[in-house]
């Protein structure tokens, strides 16, 4: 290799390097401010790693927090917002990929301009909705306005269709129905981009938390985020290090999530998610 090319590919890593750093700092901080004492991370100016680790932080978030039934909370919730999604998802991205019906185009449209609509702007009607018949502070509360979504469509719509028609007629030839179809071929052959929004639906459910502090009236309901805001009641908001130890413990299953699937997910963005 030349010596331009080297020094080149050099000042690229290193670019990469600085890029890569400023984007985990926020993660790499919470996880070593979760680790100091009070004092120390109060102190001025604040120490980038602790002088010595320190895991009592958790133990205090665990007896503060009945963590277990609210990691069981979100995870009822993420679990169930996810496989709606995927199931709405993909009916509706099969229909407008190969069904011929009247109008397709202009539902389509449809489906796309609810994605425009900001989410609080349609608060109110769900509350009330949900209030009217008394499923507020029920796990149905917290699901059933997110079981489908304009953009898992979208999504799956543009990727089915980089498959070619053909792939269809000759499914038909050998007597495959429509499900058929979907189940034992489509469907296979859609692991990255199922994968990519079965992902995202999750993160986005797991995250949530305004609409689980209108819906939860109790202790026992209260999502992992709820639980996390209640820290700074519990302690004032005079301990960070805590409240960054109990953020550390609700982020790890989106970090095991991503790092996990991280190549479906780029795989899925990548292979015919923006080809129409």
């Amino acid at each position: 290799m030349k010596a331009p090319q080297m020094v080149r590919r050099g000042i690229s890593y290193a670019a990469l390097a600085v890029i890569t750093f400023v984007l985990l700092f926020p993660l790499l901080y919470a996880l070593s401010g979760s680790l100091m004492t009070a004092s120390e991370i109060s102190s001025f100016p604040p120490p980038l790693l602790p002088s010595r680790p320190n895991l009592r932080n958790f133990a205090d978030v665990l007896r503060a927090l009945p963590l277990a039934r609210q990691y069981l909370n979100s995870a009822v919730v993420a679990i169930s917002v996810m496989l709606g999604q995927l199931l709405t998802a993909t009916l509706s991205a099969y229909a407008f990929a190969f069904l011929r019906f009247p109008f397709r185009n202009f539902v389509f449209a449809l489906f796309l301009a609810t994605m425009m609509i900001p989410w609080e702007a349609v608060i109110i009607p769900n509350y009330l909705f949900m209030a009217d018949n008394s499923l507020v502070n029920t796990y149905p509360a917290f699901i059933l306005p997110f079981l489908a979504a304009g953009f898992g469509t979208f999504l799956l719509r543009q990727f089915f269709l980089t498959f070619p028609r053909d792939l269809v007629d000759a499914a038909k030839v050998d007597g495959c129905g429509h499900l058929r179809f979907l189940w034992s071929i489509l469907i296979p052959l859609s692991k990255p981009a199922l994968a990519t929004l079965g992902i995202y639906a999750f993160l986005s459910a797991w995250n949530q938390y305004f609409w689980p502090l209108l819906m939860t009236k109790s202790d026992a309901m209260a999502t992992l985020q709820i639980g996390i805001k209640r820290l700074r009641d519990v302690e004032a908001a005079t301990a960070p290090n805590f409240i960054l130890a109990g953020t550390v413990l609700a982020l790890i299953p989106t970090l095991i999530l991503i790092y996990v699937f991280q190549r479906q997910i780029v795989r899925g963005l990548t292979t015919g998610a923006l080809r129409g």
